[in-house]
């Protein structure tokens, strides 16, 4: 109960920065445009002056030269259109925020998985980029055709969300020890995959190349209050919670597949539809 009004809590919070950030970059965002055209037309201004009076005098000349008016020209419309990329970047990231942050009503509601997990990888992307130590984490969708999902969106995100972090964890782990060029010749990856497997069933599998569990930590995977992270790291709730939103809140499936020197699958079966 502590944890789930834990979870809500962190969702209202989320979803009320979601929507601040949201407000002036739609204020960015509404003027770039405006800008943009403003540059063009002072820039057919100037071609119109140097068009009419193509003798510009000493003072005019030097400046034109000082002010390097010919980069600006090539210059100004690229930083415009950075800027306005930068806007895009902000929104996917907000829009991920509401998505992943999505309060649950009573009831379950219709639910896009894909947008679902795209949302976490978003918000786990600084954990993948490349670093100092190790080359970027290689995210591979390999996504079907499957249906929206009966489900509680909120609680599904975090099941993928603990998935995919504990997964980065272990890549982290498994790279102790190893230099970047020996990381780069067998590059940590995260497979995510969806299929529909009958009319009424559709399954996620969420594989990576870390190593795997020994038999004995994969028999404790979903044990309450079991954890293989250091004190202060890891609460040992993560996938016991995973297993019971899975199992208890959605009548689905949730196993762990793990081949010890290779890496680990968690594989997620859920109804599209409750059966009455």
């Amino acid at each position: 109960i502590v944890q789930s009004e834990k979870m809500s809590a962190l969702g209202n919070l989320v979803a009320g920065v979601a929507h601040e950030i949201n407000n002036p970059t739609g204020f960015l965002k509404g003027n770039l445009q405006p800008i943009q055209d403003y540059v063009g037309d002072l820039f057919g201004l100037l071609d119109l002056y140097q068009a009419e009076y193509s003798q510009a005098n000493d003072a005019i000349a030097h400046q034109i030269e000082e002010i390097e008016l010919e980069f600006i020209r090539e210059d100004l419309p690229k930083l415009i259109g950075s800027m306005n990329l930068g806007i895009e970047r902000i929104g996917n990231i907000s829009n991920s925020l509401r998505t992943f942050s999505r309060q649950d009503q009573e009831y379950k509601t219709a639910f896009n998985i894909h947008e679902g997990i795209n949302s976490t990888l978003l918000i786990l992307k600084h954990r993948s980029k490349a670093n100092e130590e190790r080359p970027a984490i290689k995210i591979v969708k390999d996504y079907a055709d499957i249906p929206e999902v009966e489900c509680f969106p909120g609680q599904l995100n975090q099941v993928f969300m603990n998935i995919i972090a504990n997964a980065i964890d272990a890549l982290e782990e498994n790279n102790q020890g190893k230099s970047y060029s020996e990381i780069e010749a067998n590059l940590n990856r995260v497979i995510i995959r969806s299929s529909k497997l009958d009319e009424n069933q559709v399954q996620i599998e969420i594989q990576d190349n870390a190593g795997g569990m020994k038999p004995e930590i994969k028999e404790r995977i979903f044990e309450q209050g079991f954890t293989t992270k250091s004190v202060g790291k890891g609460t040992g709730l993560g996938m016991a919670i995973a297993q019971q939103i899975i199992t208890e809140k959605h009548q689905g499936q949730i196993s762990c597949n793990s081949q010890f020197g290779k890496g680990t699958t968690f594989t997620i079966t859920l109804p599209i539809s409750e059966q009455l």
